[in-house]
C-alpha cells in the first residue's frame, strides 16, 4: 500500500523534513491588519513577532477550507496513493480537523483522519513517526503514532498570558496565574488540554524550570526547542541542554520559531520544547 501523509502548518515541520518525507502540508490562515495570509506566505515568522506587540488590532487565525483539503487528497490519490493519512492539530484547540473530516467524506474508504491532540512539534513528531513507518502499512503507522504519543511531552514558558486569555483557549486556573504580579506561567499541552505546570517570576527561572522538566524525560529520541520570536533565548536554552545532558540528546535537535498561527494565541518571547523519550 502506498500511503500519502497530510498535515497542517501548525505541525511546524522544517522545510527539509517536509521535502525528505514527501509530506503534504496545508497552510492555516493568519489575518493581520485586515489582510489574510496563508501560513508561511507573505510574512516571515521573524517579521510577525516583531510586529505583534505594535498591532492596533490583534491578529486572528482561521482553519484551511474544506476545499483545500479535498484538493490535496484528490491530488495524492490521483498520483497513485492507495490511502491518505491526515494528521492534525488538537481538535480541542482548533477547528482544522473539522475541515479535514468534511473533505474526507468525498473519498469514502480512502482517507483516515487522526487527531494528534497536540500542536507544533508535538504534532510534527507524530507526523515524522508516521512517515518513517509508512512502508509498513496503515495499521503499523497508527501503532507507531500511538507509541510516539505515549512518550511525548510538550511544555512552554509564556512571557504573557494576554494572548492566550484573549483567544479563549486558557483554563481558569491558568488565567488566574496571569493575574498575579510578574508571574511567568509554565504550561503543559497534554492530550489536547492546556494544563498549568508551575509559575516563576523571571525568564531565567522559567528556563531553569523547563530544563529540569526536560531532563526528567531521560534519553530522548526526538527533541525540538520552540520559541516565539525569542531565538537568542532558545539558543541559550539549547546550549544549557547540551552542556548538561548531551549524551541523552538525539543527533538532530530542531530549533523552531513557532508558526504565527500558534504565536497569535501564545504571545511573543515564549520558550518551550517538544520531546519524545526513547
Amino acid at each position: 500500500m502506498k500511503l500519502g501523509i497530510v498535515t497542517d502548518s501548525t505541525s511546524d515541520l522544517p522545510p527539509h523534513l517536509i521535502e525528505q518525507h514527501e509530506l503534504e502540508v496545508i497552510p492555516s490562515l493568519l489575518v493581520l491588519d485586515g489582510q489574510e495570509y496563508a501560513d508561511g506566505q507573505g510574512i516571515s515568522r521573524d517579521e510577525f513577532y516583531k510586529r505583534l506587540n505594535t498591532l492596533q488590532t490583534p491578529p486572528t487565525t482561521a482553519a484551511p477550507s474544506i476545499g483545500d483539503f479535498a484538493a490535496r487528497y484528490d491530488s495524492l490519490l490521483s498520483r497513485g496513493c492507495d490511502h491518505v493519512l491526515s494528521i492534525h492539530a488538537a481538535s480541542t484547540l482548533t477547528t482544522i480537523i473539522n475541515s479535514a473530516r468534511q473533505a474526507a467524506q468525498d473519498f469514502p474508504g480512502k482517507i483516515t483522519i487522526l487527531d494528534s491532540a497536540s500542536l507544533s512539534l508535538g504534532l510534527g513528531f507524530q507526523v515524522l513517526a508516521a512517515a518513517e513507518a509508512a512502508e509498513n502499512g496503515l495499521e503499523a503507522v497508527l501503532q507507531t503514532i500511538e507509541s510516539t504519543r505515549k512518550r511525548l511531552k510538550v511544555y512552554a514558558a509564556l512571557d504573557t498570558l494576554e494572548n492566550l486569555k484573549r483567544s479563549g483557549r486558557v483554563p481558569g486556573v491558568i488565567a488566574a496565574l496571569g493575574g498575579l504580579l510578574s508571574i511567568k506561567p509554565l504550561i503543559e499541552l497534554t492530550e489536547g488540554e492546556v494544563k498549568p505546570a508551575g509559575a516563576v517570576r523571571t525568564t531565567k527561572q522559567a528556563a531553569e524550570r523547563l530544563l529540569t522538566l526536560l531532563l526528567q524525560e531521560g534519553e530522548l529520541e526526538r527533541l525540538a526547542i520552540l520559541h516565539t520570536g525569542a531565538e537568542a533565548r532558545a539558543r541559550d536554552f539549547l546550549n544549557n541542554v547540551m552542556q548538561t545532558a548531551s549524551q541523552s540528546m538525539p543527533r538532530e535537535i530542531l530549533l523552531v520559531n513557532v508558526t504565527p498561527v500558534i504565536g497569535t494565541h501564545v504571545g511573543p518571547n515564549g520558550l518551550g520544547f517538544a520531546a519524545v523519550r526513547k
